[in-house]
């Protein structure tokens, strides 16, 4: 899978941008807050409709504009080139077109343009919530997964109105609760046993790449947390139901779901390093890479966000040593420091790109 160019108008601080691209890798160098991370941003809303850090659509488009156009085409792996469009308006649903057909819904898309992309704002997937690491699971189960996304977008709507009943100050029929909670132990019990599958095969290739990264007998791990190993979530969600009506919300389910993320046998929270950290993210995306070019048997586009911030010199020269190798296809990397970029360049024979981006202009250098 290859993006062979891309067109955006009034996206965040982008005015205008007509881009081909290199089909091994394209390095992006400029100061902070000049633009690098929204280029590459955009590419992530051709793959998931939406933005990866901004969900919230009008704030996509340019503060002084009324809408904002994103349009990539892409070399399939047998050579066809595929067209993606999408267009945000104020006030108006989103558009997304492939090959100027419009989805019906915007899941369908999920998965066909495979992308995984580390940025600074993944530090949150170890000092955030629960919330976040769920959500690392969905993204990477999502993108081969479609009985997963659709038995995830079905849980959701059930939880959805179980929460609306807790709420609400009339007296619901018990039938009511009964009908939400089948659907919700049902959908939740393929939830659970996805990502419990997911997370067995990915560990090894998470540690595999956090040992390569730090070069370290360092150990780390990863456990699946979730209500479902204590028993059926039907039964669980029927025992805490007055429970549920007190507080307004409901207490059990794979919405609930963690991941206990380890280093040595401490959490990598309250011991971890700057550097240990990082390392640690950059191995679990890059081992979600490998999990989806292994299911999907295409291989995903590569985004790494000013990914060399916080990491010792020699952390930075392993993790050269993998991008540069043949297992990764296409390649986006943004970075501050030209050294960082002259070095990974260095190490890599093949056709490359390098931009300069300035208060939104992007220029190819």
């Amino acid at each position: 899978m290859i993006l062979e160019r891309l067109s955006i108008l009034d996206y965040k601080n982008i005015i205008q941008a007509d881009l081909s691209f290199s089909s091994k890798l394209n390095c992006f160098l400029g100061n902070n807050g000049m633009g690098k991370t929204n280029l590459l941003d955009a590419i992530y809303y051709l793959s998931f409709c939406k933005s990866h850090n901004n969900l919230i659509d009008s704030q996509n488009i340019k503060h002084d504009a009324d809408f904002a156009l994103i349009q990539g085409y892409y070399l399939e792996n047998e050579g066809k080139v595929d067209e993606f469009f999408c267009s945000l308006r104020r006030r108006q649903k989103k558009q997304f077109k492939y090959n100027k057909k419009e989805y019906e819904k915007f899941s369908d898309h999920i998965g066909r343009l495979p992308l995984v992309m580390i940025s600074p704002s993944d530090s949150e997937l170890i000092t955030g919530g629960s919330e976040e690491r769920r959500k690392f699971m969905d993204v990477v189960l999502s993108q081969f997964d479609k009985e997963y996304l659709q038995s995830l977008i079905r849980y959701n709507k059930a939880l959805q109105q179980r929460n609306a009943l807790l709420k609400s100050d009339i007296q619901a029929d018990e039938s009511l609760y009964e009908l939400w909670e089948e659907q919700l132990a049902a959908e939740g019990q393929i939830i659970y046993t996805r990502r419990q599958r997911f997370i067995q095969e990915f560990i090894p290739t998470f540690q595999y790449y956090y040992s390569f990264i730090c070069q370290s007998n360092e150990e780390v791990s990863l456990a699946y947390e979730s209500q479902l190993s204590e028993g059926s979530l039907l039964g669980l969600l029927k025992q805490k139901r007055e429970r549920d009506k007190i507080l307004g919300y409901t207490t059990v389910g794979v919405h609930r779901d963690d991941l206990d993320m380890r280093l040595g046998e401490y959490s990598i929270k309250k011991v971890g390093s700057q550097g240990q950290n990082k390392t640690y993210i950059v191995a679990m995306k890059l081992a979600q890479f490998d999990f989806l070019q292994k299911s999907q048997q295409i291989t995903p586009i590569l985004l790494l966000d000013d990914i060399f911030d916080k990491l010792d010199s020699s952390r930075v020269e392993q993790i050269v040593k993998l991008v540069s190798g043949e297992n990764f296809g296409q390649i986006f990397i943004t970075d501050t420091n030209r050294e960082h970029l002259d070095e990974i360049l260095k190490g890599i024979n093949s056709d490359h790109h390098l931009y300069e981006v300035k208060g939104g202009e992007i220029s190819r250098l």
